[in-house]
């Protein structure tokens, strides 16, 4: 027979349940729920009003026959093959460069990080006003200099991808930015020291010592970029808002539309949602796959 719990005992384990019951109740209600709930509507018809009906598998075969789904996925991957080198270059050449006795360091990373505490709502329509066609700064900057067709930057399928993955480009730098800022601090003086002893130049210094240092930090902001792309929404949606023609469509732009645009299909939304998540998972898996055979660990 096991010994009564004392008195003492059963309130401490009260008082236990009590302070982790927040928690538990948050996860449940926001996380376990919703999660569940969004697998049970990718079998089922809802349009928000009425309760949902079973279908099986009619909303698959209408997600996998849709070319507005191809499309917005197929632009996801564009910008990811845009926005996330591009981006981990830039940042990382940023890094490099002021991190060094430079005048006015502090106000240079204090103006790199200024997008990132920046409304994206707000940024977007800035820059819609720069790619504006005749009144625009960036076309009258073209014209200036003797281009005179200027291109229409958010209203032609040419240009839209890249019109916005420029906007993305620049809201990223800043975070990415401090990110390699730090890691770069971390990296041991002595190994420059005696690098500079046997005569190496500055770009030998960064690829022998700077980038193979930074192998785990290369694979945190890699990670993180792929996410933030597969999830690239805002901008978009107030520059573009998915135009012309579809061309910057994004997934997170379909599953918005269907979830709580126009369209009113939970289920579609559902679908595609846990295609966005499994394509992140397998991309992440991937990623770590590699990180165990070509990141050095400090």
């Amino acid at each position: 027979m096991g010994k009564p719990c004392s008195k003492r005992q059963r309130n401490a384990d009260i008082a236990g349940w009590l302070l982790i019951a927040p928690q538990v109740i948050g996860y449940l209600l926001f996380v376990a729920f919703p999660l569940v709930f969004s697998l049970v509507l990718c079998f089922s018809d809802w349009n928000l009003i009425t309760a949902p009906v079973l279908i099986g598998l009619d909303n698959f075969e209408r997600i996998f026959g849709d070319r507005i789904f191809w499309m917005s996925m197929g632009n996801t991957f564009l910008y990811i093959l845009m926005v996330v080198p591009v981006t981990l270059v830039c940042s990382l050449t940023l890094a490099i460069l002021t991190n060094r006795k430079l005048p006015l360091k502090r106000f240079y990373r204090a103006a790199f990080f200024l997008p990132m505490v920046t409304s994206t709502v707000a940024i977007s329509m800035v820059w819609s006003f720069i790619y504006q066609p005749e009144t625009g700064i960036l076309n009258s900057i073209l014209m200036a200099f003797g281009v005179s067709d200027p291109p229409y930057w958010l209203g032609d399928a040419r240009y839209a991808r890249i019109a916005v993955a420029i906007v993305s480009i620049w809201l990223k730098l800043g975070y990415y930015y401090l990110i390699f800022d730090a890691g770069i601090k971390n990296i041991p003086q002595d190994l420059y020291d005696a690098a500079m002893m046997d005569g190496a130049s500055p770009l030998r210094r960064v690829f022998s010592i700077t980038v193979p240092m930074l192998g785990s930090v290369m694979f945190f902001v890699t990670v993180m970029l792929f996410i933030d792309v597969f999830n690239m929404f805002n901008e978009v949606y107030m520059m573009t808002g998915g135009g012309p023609d579809f061309s910057t469509y994004t997934m997170s732009m379909y599953i918005y539309n269907y979830a709580f645009g126009s369209f009113s299909d939970m289920g579609r939304a559902a679908v595609a949602s846990w295609m966005l998540f499994l394509l992140v998972g397998i991309v992440t898996l991937i990623q770590f796959i590699i990180k165990k055979k070509a990141v050095y660990e400090a």
